[in-house]
């Protein structure tokens, strides 16, 4: 009954995690700060907020003696706040719910990385679920419209989250490789990287009493401080098909608060391309196998 409970408390920290992460569009944009400076405050506020929670539970401990992971932290975190960076001004040029679906090609970078860098072994059958993930991102940026009316801006919108998508599936496998035993660190490592990064280049409009500033700390507070306390403590209780299917919560979420708040429909091919993203990354995470039902497939990873 108690581990009943503890798997239930989790799912249920994961379902608030995603459902806060997937609002990270509307708090860039509400804040009306351009990517850069999002980016310097969210990496600001997130890291005072793990620092402060770090050394209260003492998860911080020893940590200036583990050289490696601090050098690996350093180099993934200028690829995360970099990731960070073009995916802001990617939604700034094409829309929270659009930049999302195309972001949500990293899981595939991930794996292909992971075949070319690492050597780390690939399935034929990923590389079909991972094929079937690049066709749905590019129906999921409106091939239509960008060969008939989109604008230049729209363009370079899709652009930069494609390339935010190559370079947070690079941050994450060399994260994966260095941050296994102490995750909590790693993130706030990466967040204090990038108010280094950007401290010279974050606009100084910004420094002036208004509103924006409750966007600002959310950014850091909720997106890169007690969600990232979320996804640690949930993911070591849940089995991998539970976290695979959840991740779809983060741009369900995201889609429906741009049609609320903006008004951002999406087209009937798009639609179908966050089908076979989402079809293409379960496969990839729960290991199907084509040609094997997917009852079968999910009985061996639970």
């Amino acid at each position: 009954m108690l581990e009943q409970n503890n798997n239930r408390t989790a799912l249920a920290q994961l379902l608030f995690a995603e459902i806060l992460i997937g609002s990270v569009g509307v708090f860039v944009h509400e804040s009306g700060q351009d990517a850069v400076t999002a980016v310097f405050y969210r990496c600001l506020f997130g890291g005072l907020f793990l620092l402060g929670w770090g050394l209260a539970g003492g998860h911080l401990r020893g940590l200036w003696q583990e050289r490696v992971l601090i050098r690996g932290a350093i180099l993934s975190g200028v690829l995360l706040v970099l990731n960070w960076v073009c995916l802001f001004a990617g939604m700034a040029r094409s829309s929270i719910g659009v930049a999302t679906m195309v972001y949500h090609f990293f899981p595939f970078v991930m794996l292909i990385l992971a075949a070319l860098l690492q050597g780390e072994r690939t399935r034929p059958a990923d590389l079909i679920w991972t094929l079937i993930g690049f066709i749905g991102v590019a129906c999921s940026a409106d091939p239509m419209r960008m060969w008939h009316s989109a604008d230049r801006s729209y363009l370079i919108g899709i652009g930069l989250t494609f390339l935010a998508a190559l370079l947070c599936g690079a941050s994450l496998l060399m994260s994966r490789k260095v941050g296994k035993q102490r995750p909590f660190a790693l993130v706030m490592i990466q967040c204090w990287v990038g108010v280094a990064m950007l401290v010279w280049f974050s606009s100084s409009t910004a420094l002036h009493w208004g509103t924006h500033w409750w966007w600002l700390a959310g950014l850091g507070v909720i997106h890169s401080g007690i969600v990232y306390v979320l996804f640690y403590t949930s993911y070591p209780r849940l089995p991998v098909v539970t976290i695979a299917v959840m991740a779809f919560v983060y741009p369900l979420v995201t889609l429906l608060l741009d049609y609320v708040l903006y008004g951002h429909r999406l087209a009937v091919i798009q639609l179908s391309g966050l089908g076979l993203i989402v079809l293409g990354t379960l496969g990839v995470n729960l290991k199907w196998t084509l040609g094997v039902s997917g009852k079968r497939a999910l009985a061996r990873n639970t």
